[in-house]
């Protein structure tokens, strides 16, 4: 009778143990932020960018496509929100540095990424030392892709893709906006690129100059507004849809990072260590800085799509970020992923103005294709999730024995 109390007892505990595990709200373990770098001077040189204005393209102060003091600033703020919300979320503790063994940031090799992954370095953990791990010899597979992709079958992606006729009214304004009525040295039909590689580029320089705080002339010569800004940045966006979105491109340029992404949380979700996992186990945090290509292919991928106010449907602002968050309990499905992407508003770039969770940044879950059954803010059972992410990626793109550490640079972050 004894025994027999006993099982009852243990089977009653046991029980119990599911019901409030069940009723009990999922906790956050692991978060994987794919950041693209924050506000930058254009990639062209003012020679070339001049070519295709009337007036000359204003100074931004550094050099070609480096990180501004904004836009190094304003990551800064991004950060600084990300803490606030770990913090919430008890992934962070709120006091001291022993967080920041269990953080881990790594960013592509160009000043830009640098920079941007050491201002989250500076406001996640501020006062704390953050190593950030970059690629020393040059371009980095993990942001450039993997292997090299089929030439025909990229050309066979993006053919038949007329899209100028369609969209004379953006170019019209872009023209407007770069000429004033006058004439420039080229038009953008006459670009050697191409019309709309010529447009996507200037677009994005346009939102650079808004979200940069420029004034005045400085802002599209006087003809920049808020309004005509998201007009032409159509143009951006749809170069972007066809040159990154396009699933084979996608595929060849994302599946390296996808992988990474795949093992760094297959890694937080086992506890033990994965190879081809960025970081270690038991880490809370990976930040990864690269650029607005990486959340395009991610996003052509797995087939998401988001809208912000002030942005273009899948626009990758500066600083927007893809945020992968594996949760834990909360019901019997045990882990799940939840996908966002969040990115400040053109306003808040251009003011920089401070988030906070009563003015946050602008977010949105996104519901992840395949997924049946389940809400975006639910997101998706642990292994339909890794499932979906296999399927993904294309084996012929991926490349896990080049991040040895030798291969690696870090710099800590020390304030």
């Amino acid at each position: 009778m004894v025994l027999r109390g006993l099982r009852t007892v243990v089977l009653f505990a046991a029980a119990w143990a599911v019901i409030a595990d069940a009723a009990a709200p999922p906790r956050l373990r692991y978060v994987v932020i794919v950041s693209r770098h924050g506000v930058r001077s254009p990639t062209w040189n003012a020679a070339r960018l001049n070519q295709y204005s009337a007036q000359p393209w204003p100074d931004w102060g550094v050099a070609p496509g480096e990180l501004t003091p904004r836009g190094r600033a304003n990551v800064k703020l991004m950060g600084s929100y990300y803490r606030g919300w770990l913090l919430r979320e008890h992934l962070f503790s709120s006091d001291g540095c022993g967080d920041e063994r269990h953080v881990h940031i790594r960013s592509d090799a160009e000043q830009r990424t640098r920079e941007t992954g050491r201002a989250f370095a500076e406001s996640l953990m501020p006062g704390c030392e953050i190593a950030v791990d970059s690629r020393s010899d040059g371009k980095d597979p993990l942001f450039s892709g993997a292997g090299k992709p089929d030439a025909a079958l990229a050309r066979k992606a993006v053919r038949d893709r007329e899209l100028l006729a369609d969209h004379l009214a953006a170019f019209d304004v872009l023209q407007f906006i770069l000429t004033g009525g006058r004439t420039a040295p080229r038009t953008l039909t006459e670009s050697p690129a191409g019309p709309f590689a010529t447009a996507s580029s200037l677009s994005e320089d346009l939102l650079l100059e808004y979200t940069n705080g420029m004034q005045g002339s400085d802002l599209g010569w006087g003809r920049l507004t808020k309004e005509n800004l998201i007009q032409v940045l159509e143009l951006h966006k749809l170069y972007a849809d066809l040159t990154r979105r396009t699933p084979y491109l996608a595929r060849a340029r994302g599946s390296n990072l996808l992988a990474h992404i795949l093992r760094s949380l297959e890694q937080a979700e086992s506890g033990e260590r994965i190879p081809g996992a960025l970081g270690n186990p038991g880490d809370a945090v990976l930040v990864l800085s690269g650029h607005d290509t990486n959340l395009s292919n991610l996003s052509g991928m797995l087939g998401l799509s988001w809208s912000l106010p002030g942005y273009q449907p899948d626009d990758t602002p500066p600083g927007g970020a893809l945020i992968f968050s594996l949760w834990r309990g909360g019901d019997a499905r045990g882990y799940s992923v939840r996908v966002q992407f969040v990115a400040q508003s053109p306003d808040q770039l251009r003011n920089l103005e401070p988030l906070t969770f009563e003015e946050p940044p602008l977010l949105q879950e996104i519901s992840i294709p395949n997924c049946s059954g389940a809400r975006a803010e639910e997101g998706c059972v642990w292994r339909t999730f890794k499932t979906i992410m296999e399927k993904a990626i294309d084996p012929r793109f991926t490349e896990f024995s080049s991040y040895a550490v030798h291969d690696l640079q870090s710099e800590a972050i020390l304030h």
